[in-house]
C-alpha cells in the first residue's frame, strides 16, 4: 500500500511542480524561498495524502498548501529580509532589454504585502476566478476583490514612479 501511495504522489508531484513552483515564486517573489515553500507544501501534503486525494480539487489544494507555506515563512522572524536603499549587488544588464518589463514587474510585486501578492498572482498569473482564489486563500470573496484591487493599484503606482525616476535627468555635482 505505501508504494501505491507513493507512486500516486510521485506522479502528482511530476504533473503539477511546475504550476506549484510559479505559484510560490509569485507569492514569494524569490526562488529560493519558492523552492523552500513547495517542498514544505509538498512534504504537507504527503503526510495528508488519503485526505488530499479526497479533494474536490486537489490542485486547488495543492496551490493552497503553497501559499499557505510561503507566506507563513515569510512570518518566520529569521527569515524576514531587510529593507535596504542600496542593493549590496547589482543584476547584470540584459543587453537584449526584453527581461527590462519583467524586472520591473517583479520588483513592484516585492514591495506588496504578502496577502495582495498571493491575490494579484492567482488572479492574474495563475488566471485563477475570485472564487477560486478565495477557497485557496481561506477568505471571502471581498477580501480578494478588495486586496487586488489595492495590489493592483500598488504596482500600478510603483511602476509609474520607476517610469518617472527613471525619466529624470541625473544632477551634476558642481567642481569644488
Amino acid at each position: 500500500m505505501t508504494s501505491d501511495r507513493d507512486r500516486e504522489f510521485a506522479e502528482f508531484v511530476a504533473v503539477s511542480s511546475v504550476a506549484l513552483q510559479r505559484t510560490a515564486f509569485l507569492v514569494c517573489a524569490d526562488r529560493d524561498h519558492a523552492a523552500d515553500a513547495v517542498q514544505e507544501a509538498l512534504y504537507r501534503l504527503y503526510v495528508s495524502w488519503p485526505k488530499f486525494q479526497r479533494a474536490s480539487n486537489p490542485m486547488a489544494y495543492a496551490r493552497r498548501a503553497v501559499v499557505n507555506a510561503a507566506v507563513d515563512a515569510g512570518r518566520r522572524p529569521w527569515r524576514r529580509e531587510r529593507v535596504v536603499g542600496e542593493l549590496p549587488e547589482s543584476p547584470s544588464e540584459d543587453s537584449t532589454g526584453r527581461h527590462a518589463v519583467r524586472d520591473e514587474l517583479l520588483s513592484a510585486l516585492r514591495a506588496l504585502p504578502p496577502r495582495r501578492r498571493a491575490c494579484v498572482a492567482l488572479r492574474y498569473y495563475e488566471d485563477l476566478t475570485i472564487e477560486e482564489t478565495a477557497d485557496i486563500l481561506g477568505c471571502s470573496i471581498g477580501t480578494v476583490k478588495s486586496q487586488t484591487a489595492r495590489g493592483l493599484e500598488t504596482l500600478r503606482k510603483t511602476l509609474i514612479a520607476q517610469r518617472t525616476q527613471e525619466l529624470q535627468p541625473t544632477p551634476i555635482a558642481p567642481n569644488r
